[in-house]
């Protein structure tokens, strides 16, 4: 019988995610397996997951919320500054855009507390597999996982894009980060931090790093710094000590050391569990101790400034010039904008060859150069949604996680086109949805009473 009730007990308390949510995190996975979702049939596929999922959460008849009216708002102008080119398809992307987040916030937020939570852990899990797959590219050199760019061989995992693998895994580290701190004694949620600061640092993104930082900061002020900072030290020891075995493998142009980089992701990974179980007072020490001996070895062991030859300074020759074409753009048409899909900036580069850019590498600047100011001032309100939306549910071990994720997000979408990409814009459509106010419980209809009880 005592076995029974022990089996009753786990199958009352076990988890298990909406069918409507699970197919969002498919459409992640799906949309990291296809090249972040940016090419036609990846888009396609992913749409559809999440169209199927919101069909699936419509038949509860969830709270919308400002998010999606803000959303529809933004798409609205998108359609029509396209139809006054007169190619509506045009806007097409955009729309899409905004049709996934609003759909992934709608799905996620009727998920209850313990729901997110489960939903929290499988992103971060997904995290984690493309952090390995980018530390796996720059120690074997996989060509299409990785990037050559400044004689450097730089993780980009399946995304192809660094930068974007920055943002996504920058993102869910401070996810990380919090579930951590909620389940100190977890050795799989500190063994998931530490494989996302790995994989941020293969990524060697320098907005992906300060947009990390960023989100750590927001993580310190949404869930105070003591308890922030307490349990991040060993898994962002062991990675930096993963990163230090690794940085040997980045140059390009010398061949890669794969025995040095597993070794230190072994003992990285050692250390993370070690210092994860020991006393606080232990695991003080023994991280200052950690932090010392590590900058002690980059000074003396490691010539970073040849080995990261080309990251370490903070510009660039190509975003400056696309910068400055943009500005051109948006002085010529800055109420309306040149219209979707028509923001394309020619240059002269640094050795005077001309230059044409695609995207001009911040995400707020592309949507004033295509749907000007107003399209700018709807993307406000979007964000202006997200933010009230993620103030009234502070509630929850995930919630200061995801809310901090949503400021990684933010960040970097100042520095790359990370909008133009479905895996982006539904983690930060799943963020929101995981930081919203929790449903409320409904009322149970009373049952209509039967002949029995009649009589």
């Amino acid at each position: 019988m005592g076995g029974l009730a022990h089996d009753h007990v786990r199958a009352r308390d076990a988890v298990a995610l909406p069918h409507a949510v699970l197919l969002v995190l498919a459409a992640i996975a799906a949309a990291v397996v296809a090249q972040g979702g940016y090419y036609l049939p990846g888009r396609l596929f992913t749409g559809a997951l999440v169209a199927f999922a919101l069909v699936l959460a419509l038949r509860d008849r969830p709270a919308f919320g400002l998010v999606p009216v803000a959303c529809a708002g933004l798409a609205a102008w998108a359609v029509l500054r396209a139809a006054l080119d007169g190619d509506v398809t045009r806007s097409l992307p955009a729309v899409a855009a905004v049709g996934c987040l609003a759909a992934a916030v709608v799905v996620v937020r009727g998920a209850d507390a313990r729901q997110r939570e489960l939903c929290a852990s499988v992103l971060v899990g997904a995290g984690a597999l493309v952090a390995l797959t980018g530390w796996v590219a720059v120690v074997w050199r996989v060509p299409s996982w990785s990037v050559v760019a400044d004689g450097l061989a730089r993780a980009a995992s399946t995304l192809t894009y660094p930068n974007a693998a920055a943002a996504l895994l920058a993102a869910l580290t401070v996810l990380a980060l919090a579930l951590n701190t909620a389940h100190p004694d977890s050795l799989p949620h500190a063994a998931a931090v530490y494989a996302l600061v790995v994989g941020v640092g293969a990524t060697l993104s320098r907005a992906g790093l300060l947009a990390l930082l960023a989100g750590v900061v927001a993580l310190a002020v949404f869930n105070g710094v003591r308890a922030s900072l307490r349990h991040a030290g060993p898994p962002v020891l062991g990675a930096l000590i993963a990163l230090g075995a690794l940085a040997p493998s980045f140059p390009a142009a010398e061949p890669a050391g794969p025995a040095l980089a597993v070794a230190g992701l072994v003992v990285g990974l050692a250390v993370t569990a070690g210092l994860n179980r020991v006393t606080p007072l232990f695991r003080l020490v023994g991280v200052v101790a950690g932090l010392a001996a590590i900058g002690l070895g980059a000074l003396f062991a490691l010539d970073l400034g040849r080995l990261l030859a080309g990251r370490i300074s903070t510009g660039s020759p190509d975003r400056t010039g696309a910068t400055g074409a943009a500005l051109d753009l948006v002085a010529a048409r800055p109420v309306s904008g040149v219209g979707p899909g028509n923001g394309w900036f020619a240059f002269t580069g640094p050795g005077g060859e001309s230059r044409v850019m695609r995207y001009v590498h911040n995400e707020y600047l592309q949507v004033l150069v295509e749907l000007g100011a107003i399209g700018l001032g709807l993307v406000l309100l979007v964000l202006a949604a997200l933010a009230v939306t993620v103030w009234r549910g502070r509630a929850g071990s995930s919630w200061a996680g995801a809310a901090a994720g949503l400021v990684v997000l933010l960040v970097h979408s100042g520095f790359d086109f990370l909008w133009h990409l479905p895996v982006i814009v539904l983690t930060a459509g799943l963020l929101a949805g995981l930081a919203s106010p929790e449903p409320t419980a409904r009322t149970p209809v009373p049952a209509a009473p039967t002949a029995e009880e009649n009589r």
